[in-house]
């Protein structure tokens, strides 16, 4: 979901307001993450999508902190590489629809990321496009962004993004993440998960880490769930492929740590598709509006 600028500024505003609620939170090792609510029915963990993305630009440190501000613990981000080698937060594979890029290097069409390099991303502007109380943010680097998770006491969906492109990206992760402190027991057992649309990608770093938390971004078959199993602890699909029947198949599996497996659900943004996949037992929900979610989904509560 993106905001006109001008609605932008406005919903900021609103947010930054907000009262500070329990963060959403939960052991990302030893779940199942969703917590039993009185009702009975299954309180899914709310992740900030790009951090608060509805209310602040996408992937910048201005939305991880106004998640934090908003109270959710779990941030969810995209990572890829620079012409230089330097791992930076963004999510599309061209810098041209949330920087200025075109104005800034107007001949280096199609301004895609892995053609620049670091030191030319430091220089753009990728808080403007959204609304001019933004302007300035930047497009940070992946050391940046987990400095900056960690200052918070936030927790980290990471998403390697199109690893394709980017041959070694895997063993480039980990290594940022080891150097900045995030492969220690208490990270890895309670505020990271790494994931990917890249069943490769996916198996990559379960080999290298078996004790990292992994998740696939996908709706695999039924059939084809046992085999995700052995390399992955999580399932995360869009909320419109998926039914009860496929979330209580994925709980009927053990996962890469002998686990029942999880579904995270994205990307959802009003409420009363939040209390659909609440019903078919989702573990987790990934929205650019996380108060909305909270708001449908736990009565406003973090737990």
């Amino acid at each position: 979901m993106y905001v006109r600028p001008a609605a932008a500024t406005a919903a900021a505003f609103l947010g930054f307001t907000l009262t500070v609620l329990g963060g959403t939170a939960s052991s990302a090792a030893t779940g199942p993450s969703a917590a039993t609510g009185s009702t009975g029915v299954l309180n899914p963990v709310v992740y900030a999508h790009r951090g608060a993305s509805a209310y602040a630009p996408e992937n910048t440190l201005p939305a991880i902190d106004l998640a934090m501000r908003m109270g959710f613990s779990w941030v969810e981000n995209d990572v890829q590489r620079t012409k230089d080698g330097e791992l930076v937060v963004i999510h599309d594979d061209t810098l041209a629809r949330t920087t200025d890029v075109e104005q800034v290097f107007p001949d280096r069409e199609p301004w895609r990321v892995k053609d620049f390099t670091a030191a030319e991303i430091a220089t753009l502007d990728a808080g403007s496009w959204f609304g001019e109380a933004f302007a300035g943010a930047r497009v940070p680097t992946l050391r940046e962004y987990l400095d900056r998770v960690q200052r918070n006491r936030e927790r980290l969906l990471l998403e390697i993004k199109k690893p394709e492109l980017y041959p070694g990206i895997e063993q480039q992760t980990l290594q940022v993440l080891g150097e900045a402190g995030w492969l220690d027991a208490d990270h890895v057992q309670r505020r990271l998960v790494v994931q990917s649309f890249s069943a490769d990608s996916v198996r990559i770093v379960h080999g290298m880490r078996p004790d990292l938390v992994t998740a696939f971004l996908g709706t695999p078959t039924v059939a084809d769930l046992p085999k995700y199993a052995q390399f992955a602890d999580r399932i995360n699909p869009w909320h419109t492929t998926i039914s009860a029947d496929w979330v209580a198949a994925v709980h009927g599996l053990l996962g890469a740590h002998g686990k029942a497996m999880e579904v995270d659900t994205w990307i959802v943004d009003d409420a009363a598709t939040a209390r659909k996949v609440q019903g078919m037992g989702v573990d987790g929900i990934i929205t650019n509006a996380p108060d909305v979610v909270r708001e449908a989904v736990l009565g406003g509560f973090g737990h």
